[in-house]
């Protein structure tokens, strides 16, 4: 591989990918890392500042060459080559694929590695490297995402957490594992009483992570491989239309709140709703068979967060689909984390700076 580069026009320091917030200055140097399938999100502490950072998790391909390699060099792209190959990785890749009139290909599917992907783990190396500063001390530790077994499926996350595991190693760190869904209850379930009891869940683009937590103990916690590519894939097979069309829609015009006003809307509402229905009846299933469920002492959250609860109307949608559910613990209400595609990242430097604390 060669050298790696970054473009200043669509990398995550740019004023639409990057965010910061005040943060106090005992908790300097903490990472916290989401790593899904669509994109890959870092938080992390700079000075009395929390910097929040995102990249595609996608790229594209091109014949290499000395003088293709000198321009987009010249251009700031983050890009390795391999096999007489340039990969275009990240915000870049996007920009690549619509010149060339492809489409971006992912390293992850279903919420980990791509197993039809020969370069993914390389792929989600570089980024990883391009969006992490390297470790004050050699051991340094950095928590980072991992998506729960899917149901009916062990060990299916072994091999994706190891991996990712193994990638922070070789970077100079000592990485630890936050179940998504956790890492979405410590983000968002702080305050107000909530003592970090509830039920998160990640609407990624690979898969939905469950968790149930009681005062920060993640007491049930599972997968099931539907997300916003199961939406795009399969509306765009129903109404003739690239899921890439769609996923443009669902992301920038979609409102469930209201009727559709045409097919693709009413394709995205349809499979939306099968989406919701499969969530809600997996966490009957996995409550109503589970022996850990708790007593409780009063009605606890849910909170969702991931891209594919971007469109407006989406806790409505979520809320409609537990009317024919029961579940053996009560809900006080359904909401949506304050900013969906950070939650993540968010809740695992918060878990990070409590543990280095």
């Amino acid at each position: 591989m060669t050298a790696i580069k970054k473009d200043p026009h669509d990398s995550p320091v740019s004023p639409d990918n990057r965010d910061e917030e005040k943060a106090p200055q005992a908790f300097n140097d903490s990472i916290g890392i989401d790593i899904g399938t669509a994109n890959i999100v870092v938080a992390q502490n700079r000075g009395k500042e929390v910097s929040t950072t995102i990249q595609s998790n996608a790229f594209f391909t091109i014949p290499s060459s000395q003088t293709t390699k000198e321009i987009i060099a010249g251009k700031s792209v983050l890009f390795f080559e391999k096999n007489s190959k340039l990969y275009i990785l990240g915000n870049s890749s996007e920009y690549f694929a619509n010149i060339f009139r492809g489409n971006t290909r992912r390293p992850m599917k279903d919420g980990i590695l791509n197993p039809k992907e020969h370069e993914s783990a390389d792929v989600i190396k570089t980024i990883i490297e391009n969006l992490v500063r390297k470790p004050n001390t050699e051991g340094e530790k950095i928590w980072f995402s991992a998506p729960g077994e899917p149901i009916g499926k062990p060990n299916t996350v072994t091999y994706h957490k190891s991996i990712i595991k193994m990638h922070l190693e070789n970077l100079g760190y000592s990485p630890v594992p936050i179940n998504e869904g956790m890492a979405v209850i410590i983000s968002e379930l702080s305050g107000n009483g909530s003592e970090f009891t509830g039920i998160g869940i990640s609407v990624g683009a690979g898969m939905c992570n469950v968790c149930l937590s009681y005062l920060s103990i993640p007491v049930i916690t599972y997968s099931i491989q539907k997300g916003g590519d199961y939406i795009d894939s399969l509306v765009g097979s129903s109404v003739g239309e690239p899921s890439t069309t769609i996923k443009g829609v669902k992301e920038k015009e979609l409102n469930l709140s209201i009727k559709p006003r045409n097919r693709v809307e009413t394709a995205l509402h349809i499979y939306y709703e099968d989406l919701f229905s499969s969530l809600a009846q997996s966490l009957q299933e996995a409550l109503g068979s589970s022996d850990n469920v708790p007593s409780l002492p009063k009605p606890i959250p849910i909170v969702l967060a991931g891209g594919a609860v971007l469109p407006k109307g989406s806790r409505e949608k979520f809320s409609k689909a537990f009317d024919d559910v029961r579940l053996p613990i009560n809900i006080s209400d359904i909401r949506i984390a304050e900013r969906p595609l950070y939650a993540t990242a968010k809740g695992a430097l918060m878990m990070a700076m409590r543990e280095k604390g």
